[in-house]
């Protein structure tokens, strides 16, 4: 009965439900991901149930919106005006902007209003606000050199 150290790779399936229950991720369509755990590009909640868990084995992990992605901010739904942004392609609600926040740090807007002299923008996380889970399954494991 093997389980996942770090630095080993893990082939996993998941779903990712909102709290609501409602679907908004999953690797049915993509295939099994692989992810190295203790890399860094999944939660530590995941990665935690991950490091107990044996090939076959199925666990789901429920993260808080503040574990998550964190809280919702209103400061960050801003009006920008339609003269500071590219004439094409011409702004849409649901697009993504690439932007720069006050401490020079990159950021993803997105589009929610556009209005005729400017748009309404989001800086926060899609998914800010939001309790999620993860549905696990651990289909392989990769041992590290």
């Amino acid at each position: 009965m093997t389980t996942p150290n770090t630095g080993d790779t893990v082939t996993i399936d998941y779903v990712l439900r909102r709290g609501d229950g409602e679907i908004i991720g999953n690797t049915e369509q993509v295939g099994p991901q692989q992810v190295q755990l203790g890399s860094g590009p999944i939660f530590p909640q995941v990665e935690q149930v991950l490091s107990g868990m044996q090939v076959g084995e199925s666990q789901t992990v429920e993260i808080a919106s503040d574990n998550a992605f964190g809280p919702r901010r209103e400061e960050l739904v801003i009006d920008i005006p339609r003269a500071n942004l590219p004439p094409e392609p011409a702004p849409q609600p649901g697009m993504q902007l690439n932007a720069q926040a006050p401490n020079g740090q990159p950021m993803v807007l997105f589009i929610l209003e556009v209005n005729e002299k400017s748009v309404k923008a989001d800086g926060n996380h899609p998914l800010a606000g939001e309790d999620v889970s993860f549905e696990l399954t651990l289909r392989d494991i990769q041992k590290a050199a």
